[in-house]
This record gives structure tokens, C-alpha cells and sequence, in this order.
């Protein structure tokens, strides 16, 4: 296949607001062994590259400056030791940076077909979203049949796809979000909705489950809710934290509620995981998630579709936290 010598991407050029996302020139990336080219087709959005772009989490030596963390497209090259794609292959990818833009490298191992009948901007917004559900809510969280979760922005992209899979898999789930509007949303995915603005969630879990909790909590939030979160916890619950939107310290931790719990309190970050752990995480999601998909469940809830070229606005959007599902990126 014959490809282009150049191509157009999006970059960061200061640490700052979405208008600091532009578009440059630059050469193709070359395919390492290990790796697949892919010609870009729709990039999703995820947190991530919003604190990357103000600054606050660069990426690890070895990784892309461009932000994009997820991709789906086409293969058009495969470096050696590669034989699980050809090219020709429809895939998404969880990158690991540089998916704002016309041609991407992954990893080959972080790499899965796109499932049949899905389309361009569904398959760019399952990658980095599955894979953090899954490894977060169901490996690290150990959220199973019969249990009961708690997730926190329950509309988001984490958060909707987290209601999507425990439905699918048996997990009674409860979700916080703002307003009647999204809380409409978390209902539809069958799960029961806490407007934290009007409603004290621990209250309302304590209620819903006669004073038992929740074996596991998705929490987004970090030192702010961190003792209501304890709080909401049963015997032996987890909380897995994603994110600190309401900082990354806590005061006056409720040590003895810990303890009396036996609860287990641990987080994660995809990007600090390697490559091995990333591939592993994508054989889980094949094995389990890929037929659900298949099948045409569980798909991801698209916000917003914007041209790769309009980033900025993409994130303008996902900063002022009104987007229900995940907003993507299309590329020409």
C-alpha cells in the first residue's frame, strides 16, 4: 500500500485551554516491530487528553506527545513480528498517544478487530473506555454477579459504559450525576440514579440495600468523597479510584471505619501500565466483552461527533461536563 509522505495532526503547542489544540504537519509515523500502522478513521476523547493538553499528565518517555489515546481505522502497515493483523485489517486501538491524527501506531497487542457490524466513531470509543472499565470495575474491583456498585459520573464515558457492562453481567448498580436530565440517562441504562446535587448518596445506598452498601465503588472524584465513599461501602467493598476532580488529597480519613469494613481502597492509571498488562487486559475484553458486542450490546453512547480538525471544541465540550457518553473525533 502506497502511502502518503505527510499528514495532519493535532497538536499541543502550550500547556493551556482547548484553544491551545492546532493543527500541524508532519511526517507518517514509521511502523516498529511489535506494531501496526493505522489510517486513522474517528479518535475518541477521553479525560486524559484534557489534562495532558493543560499540562498536568504528560506522557511517559517512549509515547507520543499528541494527544489520543483510542483509534479505529485501518491497517496499513505491520512491523515484524506481527501476525495476528494484516493489512486491509478494520481495528481500534488503544494508542499509546497520537490518535489525534490521520495515521497512528499501536501496539499490536493493544489492538482488537473491530466487532462486526459496529462503525467508525462507536469503534474509537471503546478502546480506552473498556479497557479502563474493565480493568478497574471488574479485575482490580472484582465486581461479579449479584453484587452491588456504586459509580460515580455515572454519564460519562467510564461511567456509561460501566452502567452498559453491569447490566450485562449481573451487577446492581447505582450511579451519581447533576441533573434530572442525565439522571434519565443512568435510568435507562438500569441503574438507579442519585442526583448528588439534592441527594446524600450514602443515604440513598444505605436505604436501597437496608443499610448492607456496595461491594465496589468507581469513584472519579478522589479526596472529596472519600469518606462518604467508606461510608457507602459494605463488608469487604472496594473502592477503585480513576480520578481526583475533587483533588488528590484527603483530610481526616475515617481510619477505624476502614477497618472495621476490612474494605480495600486502591486506584489505577492506564497509562503507567505496561505493554504486558495492556495486553492482557485486551485478551480479558476479547474473550469477554467482544461477543456482547457482537451482538450489538453494549455499545458505546456516542455525545457528540466532531471533525478531528475542531479538537478544540471537542474539549470546550467535554470540559463544561454536559456531554452524556463519549464524544469522538472523525478524521477525513
Amino acid at each position: 500500500m502506497t502511502l502518503p509522505h505527510t499528514m495532519t495532526l493535532i497538536e499541543i503547542t502550550e500547556p493551556g485551554g482547548p484553544e491551545v489544540l492546532k493543527p500541524r504537519q508532519e511526517p507518517v509515523p514509521t511502523v516498529g516491530a511489535g506494531e501496526v500502522l493505522i489510517r486513522v478513521h474517528a479518535a475518541g476523547v477521553n479525560r486524559p487528553d484534557v489534562i495532558q493538553r493543560a499540562g498536568k499528565y504528560p506522557m511517559k518517555p517512549g509515547m507520543s506527545p499528541i494527544p489520543g489515546l483510542e483509534v479505529a481505522g485501518e491497517v496499513v502497515a505491520v512491523g515484524t513480528g506481527v501476525s495476528e493483523f494484516i493489512v486491509g485489517d478494520n481495528v481500534c486501538a488503544l494508542t499509546n498517544g497520537g490518535g489525534y491524527a490521520q495515521y497512528c501506531v499501536a501496539p499490536a497487542s493493544q489492538t482488537l478487530p473491530i466487532p462486526e457490524g459496529m462503525d467508525w466513531v462507536h469503534a474509537a470509543a471503546v478502546p480506552e473506555t473498556f479497557f479502563t472499565v474493565w480493568a478497574n470495575l471488574f479485575d482490580m474491583g472484582g465486581a461479579s454477579k449479584g453484587q452491588r456498585a456504586l459509580i460515580h459520573g455515572g454519564t460519562s464515558g467510564i461511567g456509561t459504559t460501566a452502567l452498559m457492562l453491569c447490566r450485562e453481567f449481573g451487577v446492581k448498580a447505582f450511579a451519581t450525576a447533576g441533573s434530572e436530565e442525565k439522571c434519565a440517562a443512568i435510568r435507562k441504562l438500569g441503574a438507579e440514579a442519585i442526583n448528588y446535587r439534592d441527594q446524600d448518596f450514602v443515604q440513598v445506598i444505605a436505604e436501597k440495600t437496608a443499610g448492607k452498601g456496595v461491594n465496589v465503588i468507581l469513584d472519579i472524584m478522589g479526596g472529596s468523597y472519600l469518606n462518604q465513599n467508606i461510608a457507602a461501602l459494605g463488608m469487604e467493598g472496594r473502592l477503585v479510584m480513576l480520578g481526583f476532580l475533587g483533588g488528590a488529597r484527603a483530610n481526616d480519613v475515617d481510619l477505624m471505619a476502614i477497618m472495621g469494613k476490612r474494605a480495600t481502597i486502591t486506584g489505577s492509571l492506564m497509562r503507567s501500565r505496561t505493554r504486558e498488562e495492556k495486553a492482557s487486559i485486551a485478551e480479558q475484553l476479547r474473550e469477554y466483552v467482544w461477543p456482547v458486542l457482537a451482538a450489538g450490546r453494549c455499545l458505546p453512547m456516542i455525545d457528540k461527533v466532531y471533525p478531528y480538525t475542531e479538537a478544540a471544541q471537542a474539549h470546550a465540550r467535554m470540559e463544561a461536563g454536559d456531554h452524556i457518553g463519549k464524544i469522538v473525533l472523525q478524521v477525513d
